[in-house]
């Protein structure tokens, strides 16, 4: 009849701040709680009454690592609010720049952060002890991708040529052509890292998850597309709070967004991989294969494989993107601002990331709401944990502790760009 609780009271090896706590009971796991503890940091209260022109600058200081996000998700929300279109070599622009994200974001996660679960190491720097070669390749992938944003952002942390209708300055072929050399290598690099991370040993575990990722048309998707799920959903993302609620959990500074009819869910590079494999070009297909990955893939440890074939996927098609570029005529589509609604959805590296802003007559913000990645993945990452320790209870609790701080990097976390919400009462008399 034991009861003991199992605490890491900060994490390791995620971005921002937060702890487990474990409750076991009588053999069983009662509570699994991902507390989140980083102070509220009020985005969408502070974006009020400022200018549409302000928001791409703004959101992208949510976080260091996918900047992109942020700034796609607003920029198309803005368009959204005053009937503007972007197509052509911007839009093809802002999926190179996309595609920069992923691989640094993706081959930071993989290597210096998750990789060093499945060797038996406290941190990758530890790690490039005994694996130094797969180190300094995933720090060079992530150069590149860095390089990348740089050059179309204009820098590779907190880009500030992203503007709504397109950028401030487009970039010249000139420009461009030396990232192509820097991407055929780490093209070589992806593939090799997805062959090295195959070979891992991975829990035999699996969750029959509701996952939920844009679909496109014709392309593994970035910046648009439809919100579907692998159940019953297929709604275009205006339509998000119809299906998707927010609510505030004590444990956590951030909210935990749910399905109103089912509850939990998962985005991110599962949910993707899932709903758009056949989106993926054919070598990459077969890559997946011999990896030893199906079509759908439910187990959470193997997120990692899957990562680094969207690292793949991406150097693909930004070496695409950019042999196919003409330079623009254009930098930026003019803006009308006008009073209005507009939403936005992109696939961050950590899944969707979600926006509505409301606008007033001169285009000034009246009201904003982001639903980043990491607080809708949470229910789910709590479900795991208590999934995942019920299949070590009998170990010793640092190994149940291990594992538990392991699936928690499943899903490489953004700590930091969950905890923006504010909840507000005022009683007046």
């Amino acid at each position: 009849m034991a009861t003991k609780t199992i605490r890491v009271d900060y994490l390791a090896r995620v971005e921002g701040e937060g702890a487990l706590d474990l409750e076991i009971s009588d053999g069983r796991v009662t509570s699994a709680q991902l507390r989140i503890f980083e102070p509220p940091r009020f985005f969408e209260a502070f974006l009020r009454g400022r200018g549409y022109a302000e928001i791409p600058d703004i959101v992208a200081r949510i976080c260091g690592i996918c900047p992109i996000a942020y700034q796609m998700g607003a920029v198309h929300a803005i368009e959204s609010a005053f009937g503007v279109r972007v197509d052509g070599q911007l839009r093809a622009l802002r999926r190179l720049i996309y595609c920069g994200e992923w691989i640094e974001s993706h081959a930071l996660h993989i290597v210096m952060l998750h990789a060093p679960d499945f060797l038996g190491f406290p941190d990758g720097i530890e790690m490039a002890r005994d694996h130094g070669e797969a180190v300094r390749d995933g720090l060079a992938l992530k150069k590149a991708g860095n390089d990348l944003m740089r050059v179309i952002g204009g820098r590779e942390i907190h880009p500030v040529n992203v503007k709504a209708g397109g950028f401030h300055r487009a970039p010249t072929r000139a420009e461009l052509r030396p990232i192509t050399e820097s991407l055929k290598r780490a093209h070589d690099l992806a593939v090799a890292l997805v062959e090295w991370v195959a070979t891992f040993p991975f829990p035999d575990f699996e969750r029959d998850y509701e996952f939920v990722a844009l679909r496109h048309p014709d392309e593994y998707p970035f910046n648009e597309g439809r919100l579907v799920s692998n159940r019953d959903i297929d709604i275009d993302i205006a339509d998000y709070e119809t299906e998707f609620e927010e609510r505030h959990v004590a444990h956590s500074t951030a909210l935990h967004s749910l399905l109103k009819r089912r509850g939990a869910y998962l985005v991110g590079p599962l949910a993707r991989y899932a709903l758009n494999f056949d989106r993926l070009s054919a070598d990459i297909q077969g890559l997946a294969r011999e990896a030893g990955l199906a079509t759908i893939c439910r187990n959470p440890f193997q997120s990692i494989i899957v990562r680094a074939i969207e690292v793949v996927h991406a150097c693909e098609e930004a070496l695409r993107l950019i042999a196919s570029y003409e330079p623009p005529d254009i930098a930026a589509v003019p803006i009308e601002p006008r009073a209005g609604v507009g939403y936005g959805c992109t696939e961050a590296p950590r899944g969707i990331c979600w926006h509505r802003y409301d606008f007033a007559a001169d285009g000034a913000i009246e009201r904003a709401r982001i639903v980043p990645p990491t607080s809708q993945n949470q229910p789910s990452i709590e479900a795991d944990l208590a999934d995942v320790a019920a299949t070590v209870l009998d170990q010793a609790d640092e190994v149940i502790r291990d594992r538990c701080e392991q699936s928690i990097r499943n899903y490489d976390p953004c700590i930091s760009c969950s905890t923006h919400f504010l909840k507000l009462s005022v009683r007046r008399t």
